[in-house]
């Protein structure tokens, strides 16, 4: 089995609602979690770009859809995918009607859009989800949104801890361990696993 390589990684457009999503029928795969839990960094990960996604200091910084074209390559084939960027949620300074707007843009494009795949849901390691978290968890299952966890910031921890972690995620999610994907952009840590599991996604949508 080749590895998987991003052979392209590109910002295509930018959206508030449904009328200014790409015009490139591509399938997606989304990027969703509370502010400052490392979606930015993750999303240059995974791209293997420094700053394909604009990471800030200030938690609320993504305020729109944010749509990024990716190329993998294994072996002989290739497959394009849009990864995209939701606005994070949680951020407490942000002003409510800033949030509901965010949060409406958002359910539109979650209930909306036929080409995503499945939606990464970014919890932070070293905490166990959030009231939050489980709200995001549950609305995805319930509208049957296929949803992958991904536990960011997992340098953070010792193995043992983020086992430990990992289990009992799993059990707040009622999700086996294995369920959860830990990640750590820094050490690029989980990369390769998460890449795969798009990989995967994308064939089987075909």
């Amino acid at each position: 089995m080749g590895n998987i390589v991003v052979t392209r990684a590109e910002y295509i457009t930018s959206a508030v609602n449904k009328s200014q999503y790409p015009e490139h029928s591509l399938p997606e795969v989304a990027f969703l979690g509370r502010s400052n839990v490392g979606k930015s960094s993750l999303i240059n990960s995974v791209a293997n770009m420094k700053s394909l996604a604009r990471v800030s200091a200030e938690p609320g910084k993504t305020r729109t859809i944010n749509f990024y074209e990716l190329r993998l390559k294994k072996e002989e084939e290739r497959r394009n995918f849009y990864m995209t960027d939701l606005p994070g949620y949680g951020y407490a300074k942000v002003g409510r009607e800033s949030r509901k707007s965010w949060a409406n843009f958002t359910e539109e494009y979650l209930l909306t859009q036929k080409r995503l795949l499945f939606l990464c849901l970014l919890i932070d390691i070293r905490h166990d989800p959030t009231t939050l978290d489980l709200e995001m968890f549950n609305f995805l299952t319930e509208h049957d949104i296929p949803v992958l966890i991904v536990a960011t910031k997992s340098d953070k921890l010792s193995k043992n801890a983020a086992k430990k972690q990992l289990c009992r995620m799993g059990d707040i999610l009622n999700l086996d361990e294995n369920s959860v994907l830990p990640f750590s952009s820094m050490k690029k840590d989980g990369r390769d696993e998460l890449l795969a599991v798009i990989w995967e996604s994308l064939n089987q949508g075909e």
